[in-house]
């Protein structure tokens, strides 16, 4: 088995347990904040099939990963939320929002320890657990972002006035496309700088891993 085929055994089912656990916690807390529209829709689950958009959790990290790049990311289809019933309001949203990226960034600590406790630095064991931090790092970072329908655009509502809430609801209803221009037209511009962050985020978690 070559170093390719390999990487991608190894990391594929990372990135579908990442990314599942990551939708399944934002469905989890807007049902405990007061709104069932995920739950009805079967989105408190693990498992990856029900969370699964074929570009942006499949396409995407998959060329990533075959480029050779440290930098892996992607997202998943997107859990429907209704704002409105959720207890706290835009801060309610925010928590909803946010509790994505913030588990991806649990599983990269959790990883990054069992790393460095059991020294390890070769193997099946340092493969699967260096994915999962260089994977979930990058979920994080990206899914962070305060661009809609990133998660970190709801941490922006909860704080922005009025005219910059009304130009983002403008981008949320454009949907994926919404996400296309700003990849299209700003990626260029903030990629090096995520890029920077996510590496100085996994050097400092796992040093040697990159």
């Amino acid at each position: 088995m070559n170093d390719t085929v390999q990487a991608l055994v190894i990391a594929l089912p990372v990135l579908f347990f990442s990314m599942a656990l990551h939708e399944m916690m934002h469905a989890l807390t807007s049902y405990r904040l007061g709104d069932d529209t995920a739950y009805h829709q079967g989105r408190i689950s693990i498992n990856p099939i029900r969370h699964i958009d074929p570009m942006l959790t499949i396409a995407f990290p998959l060329l990533l990963i075959l480029a050779g790049s440290n930098v892996i990311f992607g997202a998943a289809k997107p859990v429907q939320v209704n704002f409105n019933r959720l207890k706290y309001g835009e801060f309610g949203g925010a928590i909803v929002g946010m509790i994505g990226p913030l588990t991806n960034l649990v599983l990269a600590i959790v990883a990054a320890l069992l790393l460095n406790g059991f020294n390890l630095s070769s193997g099946l064991a340092y493969k699967i657990l260096g994915f999962t931090v260089l994977i979930n790092i990058g979920f994080f970072v990206f899914n962070s972002i305060p661009w809609p329908p990133l998660d970190g655009s709801r941490l922006l509502y909860a704080f922005a006035p009025r005219p910059v809430q009304q130009f983002m609801e403008a981008i949320e209803r454009m949907g994926l496309f919404g996400l296309a221009i700003f990849i299209f037209f700003f990626y260029q511009f903030i990629g090096p700088l995520m890029g920077n962050l996510i590496d100085k985020l996994v050097t400092g978690l796992a040093p040697g891993l990159l």
